[in-house]
C-alpha cells in the first residue's frame, strides 16, 4: 500500500474524509499525538487499527468527536460531573469514560459496557472529525509499544506502508496522551494522567480517586478501562532504567559504572555538562511541561543511538509530570533503581 503524506489543505482533508467513510484509516494530528482514525461507528474498520498497530483487541479505543452534542449518541448517560468537566476543558485535552450506548461497537469498548470520548482542541483534528461526518476511534499512530508520535515523521516511520493517508499538522503541542478520566462508577477515577492534571480536574468537580494503575504495574490479566493502562508502552529499542534518587547522585551513579559502552542518560538540562554518556535531555528539572513535550521524541532520538541501556531520570510525580512519570515507568516495563 502506498502511504500518502500529505499537508491539510481542501484537496487532502476532503480525501480523508472519503476515506474514513469508506472504512480506511487516516493518521491524524492532534494536540496530544498524531492519532491513527477509523469510524468509530463501524467494528471493521476499527479492526483495522488493531492490525494496523499490532495492538491488543483487548486495549479499548478513544472516540473523538468535534462537538459535544456528538455525545448524546455515543453514550447511555452525559453524568453531571461529565458535562462539567466537558465544558470546562473541551475541546482539550482530557478523554471521559462513560456509559455507552448500542451504536459503540465491541471492537472500540473491548467489550466494556463504557467508552472514552474526547474533543480534541487541534483544529485540523476537528476538520477532519467534520469532513467525515462522524466520529473517529483513534489511538495513537505508532506501532504498538513503541513511543507514541507526536509528529508526522514519526507516524510515516512506523505505518508506511500499512495506511493509506497521513495529514501532517505540525508537531503535537502537549506531547503525551490525553488525560483519561471515568465518571461511570460512583466515584470519578483517574485511569491515565495528562496534560490537564489531577488539581484543574478537582477544582472542577471536587475529589478524584487514582486508580493504582496510573504509577503501578497492573497484571496481565486485569481487564482495563483506559488505553495504555496494561502492557508495557512507549519503549524505544534500548532498555530504560529509572534511577530515582535526588540531586547528583544520578550523575554520581551513571559516571561511576564500570563498562560505559553503549549506555546513555535521559536526564535533565542541568545534568547534560556532567554526564560521561551520551544523552537525551527531557529540559528542565522542574518544568514538567517542556518534560513532556519531549518525552515520546527524546525516547526516539535515543532509538537513533545505537544504545543497549538508558538510565532515566525520575520524574516528580504532581502536576503534568505524574503524566511523565506515568509514561516512562512504562517505557522502562517498572524497572527502577532507588538510590539512598
Amino acid at each position: 500500500m502506498e502511504t500518502i503524506l500529505a499537508k491539510p489543505d481542501e484537496n487532502s482533508l476532503k480525501l480523508a474524509g472519503q476515506l474514513l467513510r469508506a472504512g480506511e484509516l487516516v493518521a491524524i494530528p492532534t494536540e496530544t499525538v498524531y492519532g491513527l482514525a477509523s469510524n468509530a461507528l463501524d467494528g471493521k474498520a476499527v479492526e483495522k487499527i488493531f492490525k494496523a498497530k499490532g495492538r491488543p483487541m483487548d486495549n479499548p479505543l478513544i472516540v473523538h468527536i468535534s462537538d459535544i452534542s456528538q455525545v448524546y449518541d455515543l453514550v447511555r448517560e452525559f453524568p453531571e460531573k461529565a458535562r462539567k468537566l466537558a465544558e470546562t476543558f473541551w475541546p482539550g485535552a482530557i478523554t471521559i469514560i462513560m456509559p455507552c450506548s448500542d451504536k459503540v461497537p465491541k471492537e472500540v469498548t473491548a467489550g466494556l459496557d463504557t467508552v472514552a470520548i474526547r474533543f480534541p482542541s487541534h483544529t485540523v483534528a476537528q476538520q477532519i472529525i467534520n469532513s467525515a461526518g462522524i466520529p473517529l476511534s483513534a489511538p495513537s499512530a505508532n506501532l504498538s509499544g513503541s513511543p507514541s508520535p507526536t509528529s508526522a515523521l514519526h507516524v510515516y516511520n512506523d505505518l508506511q506502508g500499512k495506511i493509506p493517508l497521513i495529514i501532517d499538522g505540525g508537531e503535537s503541542e502537549v506531547g503525551v496522551e490525553s488525560t483519561v478520566i471515568s465518571v461511570a462508577g460512583d466515584i470519578p477515577t483517574l485511569l491515565r494522567p495528562g496534560g490537564i492534571t489531577v488539581e484543574q480536574i478537582e477544582n472542577v468537580i471536587g475529589k478524584i480517586h487514582i486508580d493504582k494503575g496510573v504509577v503501578e504495574q497492573i497484571d496481565s490479566h486485569t481487564v482495563v478501562a483506559s488505553p495504555g493502562m496494561k502492557y508495557k508502552h512507549y519503549s524505544p529499542k534500548a532498555d530504560i532504567i529509572i534511577v530515582k534518587c535526588d540531586g547528583d547522585e544520578y550523575i554520581d551513579y551513571i559516571n561511576a559504572l564500570k563498562n560505559r559502552e553503549h549506555i546513555g542518560a535521559l536526564c535533565y538540562d542541568e545534568d547534560r555538562e556532567k554526564l560521561c554518556v551520551p544523552y537525551v535531555s527531557l529540559g528542565k528539572k522542574k518544568d514538567y511541561l517542556m518534560q513532556a513535550h519531549h518525552l515520546f521524541n527524546a525516547l526516539r532520538q535515543l532509538d537513533e543511538m545505537n544504545l543497549h541501556t538508558v538510565y532515566a531520570r525520575c520524574p516528580k510525580k504532581e502536576g503534568v509530570g505524574l503524566a511523565v512519570y506515568n509514561r516512562l515507568i512504562r517505557s522502562a516495563g517498572f524497572e527502577v533503581i532507588e538510590i539512598d
